[in-house]
């Protein structure tokens, strides 16, 4: 049996295990009718509002997609097979561990040119220069707005603080050291570190722009003025720094919501967004993945 096609099956088998999950989630799922009575009472602003949040999935993809296609050259259309492919193995291994070897899968199929060994160290360690701009980017917006909301600093409490100082000076550090440590497999360098954080903020501008619609259909108390756009960069903030595994990640979506933004509707707008965002992409890939065939 050949390589290309062990990978082949090996996609697959990543592919079946996150819909098994996905649908098994969805099958035992204890609060439809709460969802349900949330759809029923809004009007259609609100459902114009919920359209335009799922309209931006497929943006907030091929904003991932233009990210992974600057860390790695190669054709935007591959890009993006490969990051929506990559959601099916996040959502089944705890932390996402499986999102960059999963694209790493698809890198060695697509590079024939160079020995699998060679391409998949070059995709873990892209992989993690990208993991880590983003983060950056979640922590320079969301301190940003922390700055100009002192109940919430006050909120979190100082220990908090610490933490997300000591992720920035680890993040700071690990990125400084990169273009010297990954240099075996991969080329980096300055600007293609501000670069990719500049990427970075424009995707987690979707992702505010998604959260802001999302609140506003299911009547969250949320209103399109300046104090309610700042939580929105915080709740990321949050979400990123708290540990989760993919099986929780949206009970702890939600616990955000309601704690930024006072409603329980919150919550439900954190799970619905993180439906939107992480369900109909893996949903997706069956589609991309034909169209590749």
């Amino acid at each position: 049996m050949n390589r290309r096609r062990l990978l082949h099956m090996l996609e697959w088998a990543v592919a079946i295990a996150a819909y098994v999950y996905l649908f098994y989630t969805l099958a035992t799922y204890e609060h439809y009718d709460v969802v349900a009575h949330s759809l029923g009472a809004i009007t259609w602003r609100h459902w114009t509002a919920l359209t335009l949040c799922v309209c931006l999935m497929p943006v907030n993809m091929a904003l991932e997609a233009w990210r992974w296609k600057t860390l790695i050259p190669m054709p935007f259309g591959e890009a993006q097979r490969q990051v929506y492919y990559s959601k099916l193995a996040g959502v089944v291994t705890p932390w996402r561990l499986g999102e960059y070897p999963a694209r790493g899968v698809m890198e060695v199929q697509r590079d024939n040119l160079h020995p699998s060994k060679e391409v998949a160290a070059k995709v873990l360690s892209m992989g993690a220069v990208g993991s880590a701009t983003m983060t950056i980017a979640i922590i320079l917006a969301g301190v940003t707005a922390l700055a100009f909301s002192p109940k919430l600093l006050a909120l979190l409490g100082e220990s908090y603080l610490n933490a997300l100082i000591a992720v920035s000076l680890v993040l700071a550090v690990l990125l400084a050291l990169a273009p010297k440590a990954l240099r075996r497999w991969a080329e980096v360098n300055g600007a293609l570190l501000w670069k990719s954080v500049a990427q970075s903020l424009v995707r987690l501008a979707c992702w505010c722009i998604q959260l802001a619609l999302v609140l506003f259909a299911l009547g969250a108390d949320f209103q399109f003025a300046l104090p309610y756009f700042q939580l929105l960069p915080v709740y990321y903030l949050l979400v990123t720094v708290t540990p989760n595994i993919p099986i929780v990640e949206a009970g702890v979506r939600g616990a955000w919501a309601i704690c930024l933004f006072g409603s329980p509707n919150a919550a439900l707008a954190g799970v619905l967004l993180w439906v939107i965002n992480t369900l109909l992409p893996c949903l997706t890939f069956v589609f991309l993945r034909k169209k590749a065939e």
